[in-house]
């Protein structure tokens, strides 16, 4: 791997934080000063930062069914539950990679490993998710069609690659190739219908099968190995 995410999967800083160190000399791959671009073995070779080694830390990839009411944050100055209130504890820094909001709830990739956090949340990569949606009352198929199409809201597009009709009378599954900031919520304010209940049911191959509200697990590490070839490809 290049040594700026080699640097990074240690916890210095960021890609970019980790190039200035580099820029600045002050780092060394056996011996000798560092350079952009370098590759590094993490179990052959040995880097160091300002004389002191460095160390990867252990990858950790969780996946968690958020419940409601529970915030996407490292912690909240008012108290409220957040989703390390729910996580066991753990030695590594972790974050979330991407969001759900307060009221939303579902799957949520917890993990410190930036380079699969960047795989799952760029829209460039292949990755769509999928929501359970219940919403105060039925679509027409104007509507439909325009959240096919996308609206704009705050000057962005927002639309879906798919909308069906599911379960009860307002329920629909929506699937996304990209989420901005309460992306679904704001799609249907545009059309004036109300979102009752989001619920995030699928991000890419990974399904919410099995985890209840507030539960989560590890990946195994073929579904890890899977995520990056799909989002490589």
């Amino acid at each position: 791997m290049r040594i700026n995410r080699y640097l990074a999967s240690c916890g210095v800083g960021s890609r970019r934080a980790c190039d200035s160190l580099v820029e600045q000399g002050r780092v060394t791959l056996n011996g000798r000063t560092a350079k952009i671009g370098d590759a590094v073995d993490p179990d052959k070779d040995q880097v160091l930062l300002e004389g002191h080694p460095v160390a990867r830390e252990n990858l950790v990839y969780l996946l968690l069914n958020k419940p409601r009411n529970v915030l996407c944050t490292n912690h909240d100055p008012d108290g409220r539950r957040t989703i390390h209130d729910i996580l066991p504890p753990m030695g590594e820094r972790v974050y979330h990679a991407g969001r759900l909001d307060r009221n939303s709830e579902g799957l949520l990739m917890v993990t410190n490993d930036g380079d699969l956090a960047n795989l799952l949340t760029h829209p460039r990569h292949s990755f769509t998710k999928e929501y359970e949606v219940t919403l105060e009352r039925p679509l027409t198929e104007v509507e439909v069609g325009r959240v096919l199409e996308g609206v704009m809201n705050e000057g962005e597009h927002l639309g879906a690659v798919s909308c069906r009709p599911a379960g009860p009378p307002g329920g629909y599954l929506v699937e996304l190739s990209e989420g901005r900031n309460r992306h679904i919520r704001r799609m249907f304010d545009t059309l004036g219908v109300a979102v009752r209940r989001l619920r995030r049911i699928r991000i890419g191959p990974l399904t919410i099968a099995g985890l209840g509200p507030g539960e989560w697990r590890h990946l195994r590490a073929d579904e890890v190995e899977r995520l990056f070839r799909l989002g490589s490809a």
